[in-house]
């Protein structure tokens, strides 16, 4: 049987983290195995390449992950910032208005969480580069030119939301978007809420990230962000090389990324102009430009005169140095305050950090998928097709699909066909030979068996075994698709269609598809 090409498809319909799934781009797709003692042989970048055996593996005091003196850092990265973020001509980057209106920052809201969703999904384990951002814009614009505010997409169905999100993928995160502008329309009068803490726990989809994002950046609140890009910033900028999801690990990040919007220490017109949101955005903005997973650009860092995974990497290849830049972090009384988080680090450079997740080998699965053409006689240029909606959870919730048995192991594709058959057609199809006299029944014209097709998903490797399965007769006079099982409300809808005559002539024919939900009303495709 042939097999096409396979996808990838990283859907993180698999992780249920909300919009703040964690960033994989982070961390690379196919991490090298590391010794019992879980030390990482690391590539050397060009930006530190001596190989200081164990030279991380000194005793450092927990006080070398910690932002004490964030005010100058910050002013480096917002000057940097200020030159470079109108550059890539991103619509939802607008300077913040501090007597900008209630409706005014409730709007900004709407936008900043359409751009965090657009970009994260296209975004997702690749370098945001040109290319990918002209695409997430044009995204972008089309989305806010059919939905201009939250109420208008929250009275949007979602068939509509997906059809205009078509191509991005990760459609669970437009299902939760919707969702949120729905519940914050019907409780919070049409405005996401202004405090981070009250959006993550009230909004559907909305994670602690996020929740720190749009608030700091539409409504001025001082609260973090941690996404992928701002991991690999500050776990390279605190030398932090400790297991990267662990929560001690995490409390460090977060604990950096809040002192970098801490209020500044020096007069009040200085912390009117260093707004939270800002600095959050610089941050994000150099996680995913300079400070790169491959290939850093650490000449052009604005605060690498602080990054300890820099000083490190030019002090590699003279391993007394890194060591006594480790011991001058620690002081004798700094002794029961050693860090208990790092681990043994080979290879010193700045892309050793941070520690590479370890990804578990995705599980094999097949699927048997059967396309179900239904006409009324076999020449006849009407057709229809059965589509299915997937459940309203896990993997590609919510959307439509062929009758598909999952996961099969013994089942043959016949005895599959089938199954499929018995569960959604209530008449009975038979399997009619010519001249047999039932050619006007229902039954079984052709199987063909079209191969395989692979989508490699996060934790999934999916083959879809696929059939296209020509049903043709009814019994009925009206010559009507045959009736859906389980008294579900389905419903047929025609769509008319153009296909070529092997002379290339145009000709229209009807082809319409029945749509059947699991569990819940009819739903017209």
């Amino acid at each position: 049987m042939p097999k096409r090409a396979h996808n990838r498809v990283d859907d993180e319909d698999y992780s249920f983290g909300g919009l703040d799934a964690s960033s994989d781009d982070a961390y690379e797709e196919h991490p090298r195995k590391s010794s019992s003692r879980r030390r990482v042989q690391r590539s050397q970048a060009t930006s530190g390449t001596a190989d200081t055996s164990d030279a991380l593996s000194v005793p450092h005091s927990s006080k070398m992950h910690v932002i004490d003196a964030p005010d100058p850092i910050r002013i480096a990265l917002l000057a940097w910032y200020d030159g470079v973020h109108e550059v890539r001509g991103m619509p939802w980057r607008k300077p913040f208005k501090p007597n900008a209106t209630p409706d005014e920052r409730a709007q900004r809201a709407y936008e900043a969480i359409l751009a965090l969703i657009t970009t994260f999904v296209w975004v997702s384990e690749i370098m945001l580069q040109q290319t990918q951002v002209t695409t997430v814009i044009a995204y972008y614009n089309k989305w806010m030119a059919k939905f201009p505010t939250l109420s208008a997409l929250a009275e949007a169905s979602i068939e509509d939301v997906n059809a205009l999100w078509k191509g991005l993928g990760y459609y669970s995160r437009a299902s939760r978007l919707l969702a949120g502008a729905q519940k914050a329309v019907k409780e919070y009068d049409g405005r996401l809420p202004d405090n981070a803490k009250l959006m993550e726990a009230n909004i559907p989809g909305i994670g602690r990230y996020s929740a720190g994002a749009i608030c700091s950046i539409a409504y001025g609140e001082r609260v973090p962000v941690l996404d992928g890009n701002v991991t690999r910033l500050l776990s390279r900028f605190l030398a932090m090389y400790a297991q990267p999801k662990s929560k001690g690990t995490q409390d460090v990040l977060w604990a950096a990324a809040a002192a970098m919007v801490r209020a500044p220490q020096d007069d009040a017109e200085t912390q009117q102009t260093q707004y939270p949101g800002d600095t959050n955005q610089a941050l994000i903005e150099l996680g995913s430009t300079i400070c790169r997973v491959k290939d850093p650009k650490c000449g052009e860092c604005p605060i690498r005169a602080w990054c300890k995974a820099y000083a490190y990497a030019q002090a590699g290849s003279h391993p007394h140095t890194v060591s006594n830049l480790v011991l001058n972090a620690m002081s004798v009384a700094d002794i029961e305050d050693a860090c208990t988080l790092c681990e043994p680090l080979t290879g010193l450079s700045v892309t050793s950090y941070p520690m590479k997740v370890v990804r578990k080998k995705a599980r094999e699965e097949l699927d048997v998928v059967n396309v179900l053409e239904w006409r009324p006689h076999a020449d006849a240029e009407e057709r229809w097709i059965l589509l299915v909606r997937r459940p309203e959870g896990g993997l590609l919730a919510g959307l439509y699909e062929f009758p598909t048995i999952p996961d099969v192991t013994a089942l043959s594709a016949d005895s599959c066909t089938k199954s499929i058959l018995k569960t959604y057609i209530e008449s009975p199809v038979a399997k009619t030979t010519a001249g047999s006299g039932k050619e006007d029944c229902l039954h079984i014209e052709n199987v063909d068996h079209k191969g395989d097709i692979v989508h490699v998903f996060s934790h999934i490797r999916k083959t879809y075994r696929v059939s296209h399965v020509l049903l043709v007769g009814s019994g009925d006079n009206d010559n009507t698709p045959p009736p859906l099982r389980d008294g579900d409300e389905a419903q047929a809808a025609k769509r008319p269609r153009k296909r070529r005559k092997p002379n290339g002539e145009a000709v229209s024919i009807r082809k319409s598809s029945m749509a059947l939900e699991r569990g819940s009303k009819s739903c017209k495709c």
